[in-house]
């Protein structure tokens, strides 16, 4: 099983990116999918949740009203939208797979390496 996250890099204020995950290993729609992140020196942090279908979604009061999170299983593939990007969102951000629906990281079965997102000033 391989959750590949790609789409990170450097932002500056204000700017927008679009992270991917994409899936292999595993059937997709059998499974949640949430973003998480990491600043440096902290702990890891919920950022978004999406159901099997994509019908539903949970976001983290952090990126709430910032950041969309999508799905496409045909693609096996997890999409999170970032906007209005602010310094203190500099962080790795993941992808995980979950086969209950659940913002607690440790019930993730699957991780992805995490992808690099950088916010300047």
């Amino acid at each position: 099983v391989q959750l590949q996250a790609s789409g990170g890099g450097l932002v500056q204020a204000g700017g927008s990116l679009s992270l991917s995950c994409a899936a292999s290993g595993l059937t997709l729609s059998n499974y949640a999918m949430g973003w998480f992140r990491q600043a440096p020196g902290k702990e890891r942090e919920f950022v978004a949740l999406i159901s099997l279908t994509g019908s539903s979604t949970i976001y983290g009061d952090s990126a709430k009203g910032r950041c969309t999170v999508s799905r496409d299983n045909a693609k096996d593939t997890v999409y999170l939208q970032l906007s209005s990007l602010k310094p203190e969102d500099t962080a790795v951000y993941y992808c995980a797979a979950s086969e209950i629906w659940t913002t607690l990281g440790h019930q993730y079965k699957y991780w992805g390496q995490g992808t690099l997102v950088t916010v300047s000033s």
